[in-house]
């Protein structure tokens, strides 16, 4: 058995929760089956057993002066010459609307099943008509298209899967549900400290981790600092902004709030696990979130969490067990929870050793990969009954 995989994100070119997923999810999957990846940007690796290519955009979709219509028809052609190239694999998988048309294409000019992960849904992100003018349409499209006619999809959370199905028309039975997970040999608690030193951390801090998007609601958290208790900082760490309006706005919210730190630029995966180790409570805010990865990753470092009770993320962290969960966009709900982790080391302290003990539990790839692959066996079977009838 084969899969393709089509992603826009792979190492070394991962900016948000996608990437993470389909790099870990390729590796564990590949332990089990030959697995090829097709994905944006120069890189290549031929591993027998996992092999990598990547694919650029056509020149000419840079063409013009509206840069918002060259990035959707950018990822269109890359979609294309990703499926032009000959496929041999029993299925393929895509992940994000920005490989969904590649998968969607795929199936039908090569006659196998068609599997998407949903990472988020573009009904639930109208905002990215501020990043993408009219082609946010278009991407709309796409998705629909491509989720209306998969064999299977996948969604990251129960939450995420009741929402396709909200607001897509697709068959329940075709929508599974396998949880993101996390590498735990790599995201577990060190003593280290040279990231904080690098960026003058001597004090106690709230860490955020994500992209600089509205839908990670970075400006709420900042908003909630001024509720917060004296002597702890705020340590944002973004990347990726969505449009540089949004990156203005944030560098505003930054300006006007002397306790916050803004560390905008991607850093190596050493720094971020220093960086969940070594704060109080980390704090996620986001307004959309099919599932939340970075939760998974502060849970690892054995981080208390706080975070919005928003989608998936109410499946990941237990409230009065691993963290709290607030109402989206309420400043000072979000600063209250903080308020009370910062007041009682012990039940941080606690709530770490839950949260870590809740990914060993729940959230290794290693059983999201045996889920994937059992998904994989059952859909060829019924493919290929369908053929024999």
């Amino acid at each position: 058995m084969k899969v393709t995989y089509f992603t826009r994100e792979y190492p070394p070119h991962i900016y948000g929760g996608a990437g993470v997923h389909i790099e870990n999810l390729a590796r564990e999957v590949a332990r089990r089956m030959k697995v090829e990846v097709r994905c944006f940007g120069e890189q290549k690796s031929d591993d027998p057993q996992l092999t990598v290519k990547g694919y650029d955009a056509w020149p000419r979709m840079w063409e013009g002066g509206d840069k918002r219509f060259n990035s959707t028809l950018g990822t269109f052609s890359t979609d294309l010459s990703m499926i032009r190239d000959h496929i041999d694999s029993d299925l393929v998988h895509t992940h994000t609307w920005y490989a969904a048309m590649a998968g969607y294409f795929a199936k039908v000019l090569y006659d196998i099943p068609f599997v998407a992960t949903v990472h988020s849904l573009e009904p639930l992100r109208p905002w990215k008509e501020e990043q993408l003018g009219r082609s946010y349409h278009l991407t709309s499209w796409i998705e629909r298209v491509a989720l209306e006619n998969a064999d299977r999809i996948v969604a990251v959370s129960n939450q995420s899967r009741g929402e396709i199905l909200d607001n897509f028309d697709v068959d329940p039975n075709k929508v599974v549900v396998i949880h993101n997970g996390i590498d735990l040999d790599l995201w577990r608690h060190v003593d280290t400290t040279e990231t904080r030193q690098a960026y003058d951390l001597n004090e106690p801090y709230i860490l955020f981790v994500g992209r600089t998007s509205r839908q990670k609601g970075l400006v709420h958290l900042i908003e909630a600092m001024k509720f917060v208790d004296p002597g702890v900082k705020l340590v944002c760490c973004t990347s990726a902004p969505d449009t540089p309006e949004i990156e203005e706005e944030i560098a505003r919210a930054v300006a006007a709030e002397p306790r916050c730190v803004w560390i905008n630029t991607m850093l190596r995966k050493d720094q971020y696990i220093e960086l969940y180790s070594q704060c109080t409570v980390f704090a996620c805010p986001s307004v959309y979130e099919p599932f939340g990865i970075i939760n998974l990753e502060a849970m690892a470092c054995e981080r208390p969490v706080v975070a919005s009770a928003v989608g998936g993320i109410q499946e990941v962290v237990v409230p009065g067990e691993t963290g709290f969960l607030v109402p989206p966009a309420d400043p000072k709900a979000l600063a209250e929870s903080i308020n009370k982790v910062l007041r009682d080391p012990q039940m941080a302290r606690r709530m770490g050793l839950a949260g870590r003990k809740r990914v060993e539990d729940h959230f290794s790839w290693s059983s999201i990969a045996e889920k994937t692959v059992t998904m994989y066996r059952g859909l060829l079977d019924e493919w290929q009954a369908a053929k024999a009838k």
